[in-house]
Parts: structure tokens; C-alpha cells; sequence
């Protein structure tokens, strides 16, 4: 496998450098290896990154800078191309790859009233197609077989997870708690909807049925608040982000911060942290496992 410039640590748990005071963050896209331990810096940016996605084919992955995507070539990283969204400029860390590759759903800050919808348009290009006309809604998963999108949606002054058609009609509320509920993603068997929720005091991993029934709280930690569950393509693990209880409220999940990427077993279990950086929001709020279950990308910040 090609490499140009790219930097391997050989520990997972590496000391979490203290931030610098410059605004302007320094960003850099990272690929942890399961098999090794080890991270590796795929690419440095002077600024902002968030949110890679890994393509179906393994090749690239799909990141958002300053309301553009782009892709980057994993084997090639020495050039990043815009990907073509039309009139959406306004693209936030809420972006989804469809099973089979050929779509992208996105959350566009819309120019009428700067709220995110959500739309869907081939990944090679083209016009978005509006799914959902209410806001705030925040993507998050889409279901296996191509038929329904789940999202993070503020509808009467709460925060909840809703799914709809995935090409556009009637949006359906599956959960209904007090607190926050978000980062709704489908397992790869499509039977559950992972999320996280703030219910029963700090953010913590749940799951339910995909129809919203059975929800069950996956992650029982009194030290952290645990956000955006992802599962691997072989349905075998789960990770998530975690950050310390005490240095954000449950219901936030603030940028540049001490942080950790943790992993439990899919059928629940002890967790195990695996890597500690200064990152967060952008950090891993998207699914990013490769293919075949070996690896992830992530983001961390040096500034």
C-alpha cells in the first residue's frame, strides 16, 4: 500500500497534547488499525476537517470542510477533490453513504433561514433532492436496504429520532424522552437503530428496534458521556466518543476537547478505550469504519 508523508504511531493510547491558544484549528485525518493498535495521520490540514465517511469500495474517504465534501484517496492522499452538491454549501458533519455507494445524504444549512434539512443526491454529483422540509432536522444513519434515513430532528422544543423515506414523505418519531436523544444509525442487519441519550442523566449508548420498540440502554458509564455509536460493517463491534463527566454538560458535545474513541462488543459488554486525543464534535460523528471491519478514521486537532 502507497504512503506519501503520512506519520505511524505504534501505541494506541497516546498523551492528549494541551491546546493551543490560536483560534484556527489544526486538523488532522487519522485511520486506527485494529489488528496493529496503531493510528496513523493520513493527511494534515492547516483548519477545519470533520466527519470522514469510508466509501464502500475502500478507496476514499468523504470529509466536510467549511459547508463543502470532499474526497481524499486513502492510498493517495497528496490531493483532496470537492465533490459536486449543487447549491449546498452549507454542509455540516451529518453526511451518509448509502449501502451500496452510489448516494450521499447530507445536512445542508438551508440559505432561507440557516436551518439543516436533509437531502440526497448521487455521489458523483448532482442536484439535492430536499427530504425532509422541516428543521432542524441532523442526519445520522441509513437504513441497509436504501428505504429510510434516521436523524436527529427539534420538533416542539425537544430533541428526538425520527426516520423517514429515504426519498422523501411522512417523518415518523421514534423516541420520545425528556432529554436529548441523537446520532441515530442503523446496525448493518438493519434490525436495530443505535443512538445516544442523555435520559437517565449523562449521555449514554442505547439501542432499540428499528421500528423504535424495546429501547434499551447499552452503556453504563458514571465517569463519561458516550455519543454517536457506530457499527462496524461486520456487526461485530460498536464505537463511539466519549467525554469526561463534568467537562461538558451531557447534552453537548463541544469541538476540541480531551476526548477518547471507545469500542464494546455489538451484543453489549465491557467497553475498552482505544484511543485519547483532543478532538469532538468532528471528530467521529459519522460512521467511518472501512469495509471490511479492520480499520476507522477519525479526526483529532492540535490546536
Amino acid at each position: 500500500m502507497k504512503r506519501f508523508g503520512l506519520f505511524l504511531w505504534t501505541v494506541a493510547l497516546l498523551p492528549v497534547a494541551a491546546p493551543a491558544q490560536e483560534d484556527k484549528p489544526v486538523s488532522r485525518l487519522e485511520i486506527y488499525d485494529l489488528q496493529t493498535g496503531t493510528r496513523e495521520v493520513l493527511k494534515e490540514y492547516p483548519g477545519l476537517i470533520e466527519a470522514p465517511n469510508w466509501t464502500v469500495d475502500g478507496k476514499y474517504l468523504v470529509y466536510n470542510s467549511k459547508g463543502r465534501l470532499y474526497r481524499i484517496e486513502v492510498d493517495d492522499p497528496r490531493s483532496d477533490v470537492p465533490l459536486p452538491t449543487g447549491f449546498a454549501d452549507r454542509c455540516n458533519n451529518d453526511h451518509v453513504l448509502s449501502a451500496d455507494g452510489s448516494r450521499i445524504a447530507i445536512s445542508h444549512g438551508t440559505h432561507e433561514d440557516g436551518k439543516s434539512r436533509i437531502y440526497t443526491l448521487p455521489l458523483a454529483g448532482g442536484s439535492p433532492a430536499l427530504i425532509t422540509p422541516l428543521a432542524p432536522s441532523y442526519l445520522h444513519g441509513w437504513s441497509p436496504d436504501g428505504k429510510t434515513l434516521a436523524y436527529c430532528a427539534e420538533r416542539g422544543g425537544n430533541y428526538d429520532v425520527y426516520v423517514i423515506p429515504a426519498e422523501g414523505g411522512v417523518e415518523q418519531r421514534l423516541t420520545d424522552a425528556p432529554l436529548l436523544d441523537d446520532g441515530p444509525e442503523y446496525s448493518p442487519c438493519g434490525q436495530y437503530i443505535w443512538f445516544n441519550s442523555a435520559r437517565s442523566g449523562l449521555m449514554q449508548v442505547w439501542r432499540m428496534n428499528a421500528d423504535g420498540s424495546e429501547q434499551q440502554q447499552m452503556t453504563f458509564d458514571e465517569d463519561r458521556n458516550a455519543w454517536f455509536p457506530h457499527l462496524s460493517p461486520d456487526g461485530k463491534n460498536v464505537i463511539y466518543i466519549c467525554y469526561k463527566k463534568g467537562d461538558v454538560a451531557p447534552g453537548d458535545h463541544p469541538p476540541r476537547k480531551s476526548v477518547e474513541l471507545r469500542m464494546m462488543p455489538s451484543g453489549g459488554g465491557d467497553p475498552k478505550t482505544l484511543v485519547r486525543l483532543f478532538g469532538g464534535q468532528g471528530t467521529i460523528n459519522v460512521n467511518s469504519w472501512s469495509p471490511d471491519s479492520k480499520r476507522f478514521a477519525f479526526v483529532s486537532y492540535i490546536k
